[in-house]
């Protein structure tokens, strides 16, 4: 046993000699050489921001106290008073010509914006463009033969997963400043519609944000944007906005001034391992499923609700956030091929993509209609036919349907989260206006031998599919 033992920890030691050097030479001695090579690239941004003075007594005390007239007297003096408020943040310099990325909430209802460069020059900048939705800001300062870094491939060599990184800004106000670490995951998303952040552990804190993230050829991989902290400070775990993004916002912001979005003019949802069954000729859990076609590009395009999207522009669709992120960096009024799942068959469309930017701002809500009632319990859910009364309850859209009125607690229904107030508008892929019409396509259901039928459900507005059982 002690034999054993012992052969098996030399193994292990041989084992430890023969991989330790090999990671020992490629993790670097020392970052000063690519810290000096693109620090001059690298700035504090300072924002003032000039806010509204007191209008009168704020209740810094309570009513009545001794201290009252003393803190009264105070505040009458800054009746009116504008003040100054500052913020700290970092950016870098990506053109000669003075043009610097920075993160929107750095510089967002700021008044006056002054750059500090490496070198302690400082220059006032005005804002190219912003993106809300990516939390980028483009700037320039007036100025030529700047130094300037340029932006790697978030995707490829050097920003893998275990990758070193180094980071670079003005943490808490302190200067500039590096810290380093590594690519701790990719293809991060916390709240955006087109997130694809980096995840590292190279220390990031309140300063840094829209400060540079490079790998080891000094490229920028991504834009330092935010922390998962429980006291405000780095607790290992910072996020920084990947390349990829970075450049197709960056690019449309020096262009356009604004950002200018593919728009395909569907609402999705992923589809999840139990619609599988219910979706006719689906193998697995994949796509993107159409659950309302709003008047756009994909209604022209001759797209349904129920279509699931497997293919656009030749990538395959693994769910709705791949499908989010490419039909977003597509130009506007490109022709595109895309491929939908639809009753088993698979149809071939043709999209012209619209502007996301222009369909958002002309978005218009639907005006209630009524129906005539009836009422009938199946599925766990008690359901009626739309009634004025029943519109007016629930808040609910234009559009026929059944309103979902009671759920039972012990029910799938339940359980899937269907609530009194949902709209059912679809059942088994086809549309229900009655209680008629969703008792026929529960029997086709059953006669085809499914064990499940798929329901679109609308609540406030917004659809998605749930399958519930048939038996």
């Amino acid at each position: 046993m002690i034999r054993a033992l012992a052969a098996l920890m030399l193994g292990l030691a041989v084992l430890a000699a023969q991989v330790a050097p090999g990671f020992a030479q490629e993790r670097p001695a020392t970052f000063a050489d690519l810290a000096e090579m693109v620090s001059p690239a690298v700035v504090n941004i300072t924002t003032t921001t000039v806010v509204a003075g007191r209008t009168g007594p704020q209740g810094i005390v309570p009513e009545g106290s001794p201290f009252e007239d003393f803190f009264r007297d105070f505040e009458d003096r800054q009746d009116g008073a504008p003040r100054r408020s500052s913020a700290l943040g970092s950016g870098f310099v990506i053109s000669a010509d003075g043009y610097i990325v920075t993160n929107n909430h750095v510089i967002v209802d700021s008044d006056e914006i002054m750059i500090e460069f490496f070198s302690g020059q400082e220059l006032p900048a005005e804002i190219i463009g912003t993106d809300p939705n990516t939390d980028l800001a483009l700037l320039k300062v007036d100025a030529t033969d700047l130094p300037f870094v340029v932006f790697g491939d978030s995707n490829g060599a050097g920003a893998r997963v275990g990758d070193w990184v180094m980071a670079m800004g003005n943490p808490l106000g302190q200067g500039f400043s590096v810290s380093a670490g590594i690519v701790s995951a990719r293809n991060r998303a916390l709240s955006g519609t087109y997130d694809d952040y980096i995840q590292t552990d190279a220390a990031i804190n309140r300063g840094n944000s829209g400060g540079p993230l490079f790998n080891m050829d000094g490229e920028v991989i991504g834009v330092n944007t935010a922390i998962l902290s429980p006291n405000g400070g780095s607790i290992g775990i910072g996020f920084a906005m990947s390349s990829a993004v970075v450049v197709n916002v960056v690019d449309q912001l020096r262009e356009f001034g604004e950002t200018r979005r593919g728009w395909l003019g569907v609402r999705i949802q992923d589809v999840t391992p139990d619609m599988v069954e219910a979706i006719e000729g689906l193998d697995m859990a994949r796509g993107a499923m159409v659950t309302d076609v709003p008047t756009g590009p994909a209604e022209d395009a001759g797209m349904l609700s129920g279509d699931v999207i497997l293919m656009f522009d030749g990538t395959e669709i693994a769910d709705t956030r791949e499908l989010v992120t490419i039909v977003g960096n597509s130009p506007v009024g490109k022709s595109v091929p895309v491929q939908v799942l639809r009753a088993g068959e698979m149809e071939d469309l043709t999209v012209v993509l619209g502007r996301r930017e222009t369909a958002e701002a002309a978005g218009t809500d639907p005006q209630p209609e009524a129906m005539e009632p009836a009422m009938t319990d199946l599925m766990g859910m008690t359901l009626s036919e739309v009634t004025p009364d029943l519109v007016q309850e629930y808040q609910l859209g234009k559009g026929d349907g059944l309103v979902v009125t009671d759920v039972a607690a012990d029910s799938e229904a339940a359980e899937k989260g269907i609530l009194a107030g949902d709209l059912i508008t679809e059942a088994g892929q086809q549309k229900v206006a009655t209680l008629g019409d969703l008792e026929a396509r529960i029997v086709e259901a059953e006669e085809a031998g499914r064990k499940s039928i798929l329901l679109l459900i609308r609540r406030g507005g917004d659809p998605r599919f749930v399958a519930l059982g048939l038996e």
